[in-house]
């Protein structure tokens, strides 16, 4: 029985341990990683929590585990640029697991320059700005996507004329004459603020903002003004894909400017007893009549993939923007492609980049109108009477010989060709070769090339003087850009117990070449040819100049070095060394010096840190360097040149007939780099799990050996009465804040308030010195619109006189301050007071984000204040005296000014605004049952939706980033609303 006993008990423990078996290996767990577009993560983590089990999904975002006992697993997910997450798994039920970007996560690498760094080990001031972040809607160049985003970046967009870039300004103006256009590097390749407009805006993986000098000293002289660094996006190995992107938008005029009608300006005709012949009864609106509404289109199909050790990625852009003034507009079109292969067991990585551009232009024409206002086309549309047909009866357009060198817009606009086309051509190869553990050689060429072609023609019918007295007038211009750079690095890296040590030595050589042409011509028999046939024109009408041609070049070589240490992951020291040379300066100062270093110490990761909650980050910075700046140098200017006298090109010398040959350019043999020294303090934080995070950054900066174009008299070793020299310096100091608080953040829901603001200030510490023994003591230069560069004074102080009233005949009186009984309005005149100053004095930007399972939402305002404007266009149409020739704006009745000799601080306003500058509604719909599509997005966007000022003024935004602030009229900015797709395959 116990036989039996036992036979039947083993019988049921082995029943038991099969069934067990059977079912533990039914237990199967699985799943999908994909990311918030739907599109599957190759190599995520996940970690099994139960058993500390860890694996990387597949080439699909697959993952399996198998052999389980267990009938649920609870699993953390993770991949870099992403939220980790922890899920639960049911055994035999596949889970699909998204995850939500994280853009602190994105921003772990930044891009430094000649290298990258973690961003918890950064000491410098540098802003990144990922691709989820940028701005979206009707993008043209990469500025916009930027705007509002950084602290201390100020980004201007001066009306809305297509093709026409915003400028930057990073920390505000610390040159005159050197320039004030941050280095641009796009995948290492350096340029200008030209090579940005070749980047297709939708294919940005990031842009990284290097401010202070600690971290742009590493570029030396072309890093005074700032870096920005464009990361483009590559293609992912074991991941195929094709995206295509379109936004479509329309543009509408956001402001106009309260003219009289033709009505009212009959009624003050009458009033002022403006000649009856003046008013031709005509009703015209010519500000509606040469503007309409416009529209931008932007498309990019992009694809790409890879295996293990080749991956590339290719785009097509195509953008068409149609102008609201008729016949302007812009088309540009980009394909570029980078390919990345590995050779030699992976110790040899080769990136190649080519990128080929073309750019059209069809520009609103500029430098019209009589010689006492002079300006762009819309600006003649406000001062054109509304009584002025715009055809005469024989069809032609109308003009009034009674009126001083009178211009019909309308005829202007749709007769005169204003075209430029660019094409561009760069690419770059990249090969880093690891010789042995830690220590690795990179070599990197890239070659630029620009060829731009610009035709204007104006035939007689435009009804512009000159065109009309010659029978028309046209001209070309060819301009060629060649940039070549190569360097050679060393990099090594090593760990010495809880030190690490990264040193990188650069030789660097950089080669640019310009040249190009002008010809014109005058009075030609028809319109047929425009400026294509130049030998048309009639050879009496030609002029000296009418056929020139240049061609210079510029040489740079560079010695560089950085050394980044870290000490027990808590204390961090970056130093860097730049020396260069450059064929622009004079033969006594060619090479400059360029140090920098950084210290930073990791609060967080101090002892006694570890047992607080408040803190999930903590980090001090402070920094100094030197940088230069070459912008403003063109090749020659430190040597003696002759040119032909345009006025008298002939003269007779010895019974001879001889060019006439004068000096135009006087010799600086110490010519030499400015330089810009600048010191910073920064504190970067976050409090409760980074739920809140910030940065406080505070500079000062110094230029010194200001380049500056000086007036001297003609005597000695000066034959020109000026000369360009190092004389001045100038002082910036600014205090910068940038914050980000998730206010929710939950599986389905994120919520972030995020913002930043800067307070600048900036002062000319002197202009005076010695040049060659001659002493300069320039104490004031006038910049224009009662603008001033004054020794203690920030720059573009306003000296301008104080209005007082109007005279017994409604002329404008201002007050005589020194009481002399005469207005003197010369530049240093003691009847002029200061009155403010043209640079803002502090910006700010507020940028909240929503998303809700697949809604997302995302807005910018941003303003600046504390400047003002000199509104010359509002004064030209205010004085009654003009209304017989010219309207005026309704808000000059009340005003009722009938004439002034002056300008005062009557046309002095307050340049302060708040833009409501981007409103962005997204959606991703779900096609799960859709073969070939992975993932859908549509979305809307609004752009520049209002504007919050006192500025009376089309617009507060006037100065492009130069050192005055005067509007005399500008191409309106526009209102934009959009609609954007983008469709990825799969």
């Amino acid at each position: 029985m116990n036989k039996v006993y036992l036979f039947k008990y083993g019988l049921t423990v082995l029943f038991l341990i099969c069934t067990l078996t059977t079912f533990a290996q039914k237990a199967r767990f699985s799943g999908t990683v994909v990311d918030e577009r739907n599109l599957s993560l190759p190599g995520a983590t996940v970690v099994v929590k139960e058993t500390n089990q860890s694996m990387t999904t597949d080439k699909d975002g697959g993952f399996s585990i198998t052999n389980s006992s267990l009938q649920s697993l609870s699993v953390t997910v993770s991949f870099l640029g992403f939220d980790a997450t922890e899920r639960i798994l049911i055994a035999n039920q596949p889970l699909k697991i998204a995850l939500i970007p994280n853009q602190r996560s994105l921003s772990e690498v930044v891009v430094v320059g000649y290298g990258t760094v973690r961003k918890k080990d950064l000491t410098g001031s540098i802003s990144t700005v990922g691709a989820k972040d940028l701005n979206p809607g009707a993008v043209t160049n990469p500025l916009q996507q930027l705007d509002g985003k950084a602290a201390g970046v100020n980004i201007t967009q001066v009306g809305s004329e297509p093709g026409v870039p915003p400028t930057i300004r990073i920390r505000g103006i610390t040159s005159l004459q050197g320039g004030n256009d941050p280095l641009v590097v796009v995948d290492g390749i350096q340029g200008n603020m030209d090579l940005l407009n070749q980047v297709p805006p939708s294919e940005i993986s990031s842009i990284d903002v290097l401010k202070d000098a600690s971290a742009t000293a590493i570029y030396g002289s072309r890093g005074a003004p700032g870096v920005i660094i464009v990361t483009t996006k590559k293609g992912t190995v074991g991941k195929t894909s094709v995206e295509y992107s379109e936004n479509t938008s329309l543009d509408v005029i956001a402001n106009k400017l309260k003219l009289l009608s033709a009505e009212q300006w009959t009624e003050q005709a009458a009033a002022q007893n403006v000649d009856a012949s003046a008013n031709h009864g005509s009703n015209t609106d010519w500000f509606n009549l040469l503007t309409r509404n416009g529209v931008t289109q932007n498309h990019t199909l992009a694809f790409g993939g890879g295996a293990n050790e080749f991956n590339y990625r290719a785009s097509l852009t195509a953008i068409n923007q149609t102008g609201i003034v008729i016949n302007s507009g812009y088309k540009k079109y980009i394909g570029r492609i980078v390919a990345t292969q590995k050779a030699l067991d992976d110790r040899l990585t080769l990136t190649m980049n080519v990128n080929s551009g073309i750019n059209e232009f069809t520009y609103s024409p500029t430098g019209v109108g009589n010689a006492a206002f002079t300006s762009n086309l819309i600006s003649q549309t406000y001062i054109s009477r509304p009584t002025d047909p715009v055809l005469n009866t024989n069809g032609s357009f109308y003009t009034d010989p009674n009126v001083f060198q009178y211009t019909n817009p309308y005829a202007v606009a749709t007769t005169v060709k204003n075209n430029n086309s660019i094409n561009n051509l760069f690419g770059s190869l990249r090969a880093d070769l690891e010789l042995y553990k830690g220590l690795s050689a990179g070599w990197f060429g890239s070659w630029r090339k620009a060829d731009s072609n610009n035709g204007y023609y104006a035939p007689a019918a435009s009804t512009i003087t000159s065109a009309m007295n010659y029978n028309g007038q046209a001209h070309i211009n060819n301009d060629h850009v060649d940039e070549k750079l190569m360097d050679i690095s060393l990099n090594y890296k090593k760990d010495f117990g809880v030190s690490h040590f990264d040193a990188t030595a650069v030789y660097e050589w950089q080669a640019q070449t310009y040249n190009g042409s002008y010809s014109a011509a005058r009075g030609f028999a028809n319109d047929i040819a425009t400026y294509n046939a130049l030998q048309l024109g009639t050879l009496a009408n030609a002029l000296s100049g009418d056929v020139a041609s240049y061609k210079n070049d510029r040489r740079l070589v560079s010695f560089l070095g950085r050394v980044n240490y870290s000490y027990n992951n808590r204390y961090l020291l970056t130093a860097s060394f730049r020396r260069d040379g450059s064929t622009v300066f004079g033969e006594n100062h060619k090479w400059g010096n360029f140090p920098s270093a950084s210290l930073a110490w990791r609060v967080d990761q101090e002892g006694f840190m570890k047992n607080q909650k408040t803190f999930s980050s903590l980090k001090l910075r402070v920094g100094y360097g030197v940088t230069g700046n070459q912008q403003g140098i063109t090749p020659q200017n430190s040597i003696a040149l002759v040119g032909l006298n345009s006025q008298t090109p002939t003269v007779y010398f010895g019974g001879q007939l001889i060019p006439n040959y004068f000096y135009t350019q006087n010799a600086n043999p110490n010519l030499r780099w400015e330089t810009k020294k600048q010191a910073n303090a920064g504190l970067d934080f976050g409090f409760f799990n980074d739920r809140l995070t910030g940065s406080i950054d505070a500079y000062t900066a110094n230029t010194d050996n200001l380049l500056f174009r000086y007036t001297v008299p003609v005597t000695g070793s000066f034959f020109v009465n000026n000369i360009l020299a190092n004389i001045g310096s100038l002082q910036a100091r600014g205090l910068e804040l940038a914050l980000a608080y998730t206010v929710i953040k939950t599986d389905n829901t994120t919520v972030t308030l995020a913002g930043n603001g800067s307070l600048m200030q900036s002062k000319v510490l002197s202009l005076g010195g010695n040049i060659q023994g001659l002493d300069v003591p320039t104490n004031y230069v006038g910049l224009g619109s009662n603008a001033y560069l004054v020794k203690g004074q920030p720059i573009g102080t306003f000296l301008i006189l104080q209005h007082l009233g109007k005279d017994a005949n409604n002329g404008e009186t201002v007050v005589d301050q020194d009481g002399n009984g005469s207005i003197d309005q010369g530049d240093q005149s003691k009847d002029r007071v200061a009155a403010g100053q043209s640079q803002p004095k502090y910006t700010y930007a507020f940028t909240p984000t929503f998303t809700y399972k697949n809604f997302d939402a995302s807005m910018v305002w941003r303003g600046s204040g504390g400047n003002k404007i000199y509104n010359g266009l509002r004064q030209t149409l205010s004085l009654e005296e003009n209304l017989g020739k010219s309207n005026l704006l309704q808000s000059a009745l009340p005003l009722g000014i009938a004439s002034s000799g002056y300008g005062s601080n009557l046309w002095l306003e307050d340049g302060s605004y708040l833009r409501f500058q981007n409103l962005s509604f997204g959606y991703r719909i779900n096609v799960p049952k859709v073969k070939y599509i992975s993932s859908l997005r549509v979305s809307l966007t609004g752009q520049n939706l209002a504007v919050i000022t006192k500025y009376s003024g089309l617009d507060p935004e006037v100065n492009g980033g130069g050192l005055s602030s005067g509007d005399y009229g500008t191409y309106p900015p526009t209102r934009t609303f959009s609609i954007g797709l983008n469709v990825v395959l799969k």
